[in-house]
């Protein structure tokens, strides 16, 4: 098959478009025919090598762990899918391996893609849309009518904190750059800050939860705005603990987040419905991975970047 894979870590020149073994299921596995496989800045943080200590992969090493295609074929104790079902996934980090033309993956980790959308809008969703899911219910246990402030509103992971936020019944502010305002305005927010005119201090006060997603000074200003009791979660900084100014404020923040099956089939089914847009996706080819990590490393491509299989 084939697939893209680095012998060694190092810059974009490493990834190599070449042919590698197909993988065989296990009894618990499914075969899935990848047809779109989403990147993550966390890939190009491996592949440079900066995540070794934590993640020790052997090479060669096939990244990816966003993913969607159809299920080719099944080991001999799977009995939620079957041949020629069209799924999406996220494959647990120490796994890896959806930037190829097959991948192997437990089936209890595997969800039928929604019907509403193709495969590469897919294979993007699952782990910024779980990212926020488990943020929001999971850790803020966010309630109807309590307050949120989203920081980074427009972003992957942001887009969809609003939109589970507002199906909840929750009050959404975001902060967005002022070319974004309207994109999050349209997803729904309460009220959109802009973050480079504006000190979103000066606009809010008291919410329950602060989402944050950008890091450094924001994170930190973010504590005066919560209300005694309230919660703040950070995808940004996860190697440092977070310490509140107070006892009275809590702090968490996540560095990965857990594949859960039966949270992604909700996702899909409120897309299905038009309850949750997903996010718009740039597409380029298999081979283009070295082209793209290069653009994502240095910021000039923004919003989720997709690898097609299929040409």
């Amino acid at each position: 098959m084939k697939s893209i894979r680095l012998h060694s870590y190092g810059d974009p020149e490493v990834l190599m478009y070449e042919e590698s073994p197909k993988p065989q299921p296990q009894e618990n596995e499914v075969l899935i025919r990848v047809y779109a496989a989403a990147i993550n800045p966390v890939d190009w943080k491996i592949r440079q090598g900066y995540l070794q200590s934590k993640f020790p992969f052997p090479l060669p090493l096939i990244l990816g762990y966003d993913l969607s295609g159809v299920v080719e074929a099944i080991g001999n104790q799977v009995s939620n899918l079957a041949v020629g079902d069209q799924v999406f996934a996220m494959l647990p980090l120490e796994q890896l391996g959806a930037y190829a033309e097959y991948v192997v993956a437990n089936a209890e980790l595997v969800s039928p893609k929604p019907k509403s959308i193709d495969f590469g809008t897919a294979a993007a969703i699952p782990s910024i849309a779980l990212t926020a899911w488990q943020a929001l219910f999971d850790l803020a246990n966010l309630q109807s009518g309590q307050t949120i402030l989203i920081h980074g509103a427009s972003g992957g992971v942001g887009r969809y904190a609003v939109q589970l936020a507002k199906w909840k019944g929750a009050i959404a502010i975001g902060t967005s750059s002022s070319e974004n305002l309207a994109s999050i305005q349209q997803l729904g927010v309460d009220l959109a800050i802009d973050y480079k005119n504006e000190r979103f201090e000066e606009k809010v006060a008291n919410v329950d939860v602060v989402f944050d997603t950008i890091g450094g000074e924001t994170r930190q200003r973010s504590w005066q705005v919560l209300k005694s009791g309230g919660i703040l979660i950070s995808t940004e900084g996860a190697a440092e603990p977070i310490v509140p100014p107070s006892a009275d404020l809590r702090g968490i923040a996540i560095f990965t987040t857990p594949s859960d099956t039966s949270q992604l089939i909700q996702i899909g089914n409120l897309i299905d419905l038009g309850i949750i847009k997903p996010s718009p996706v740039e597409r380029f080819l298999l081979q283009d991975a070295a082209e793209t990590h290069n653009a994502i490393q240095h910021n000039h491509k923004h919003g989720k970047i997709i690898l097609s299989t299929l040409s």
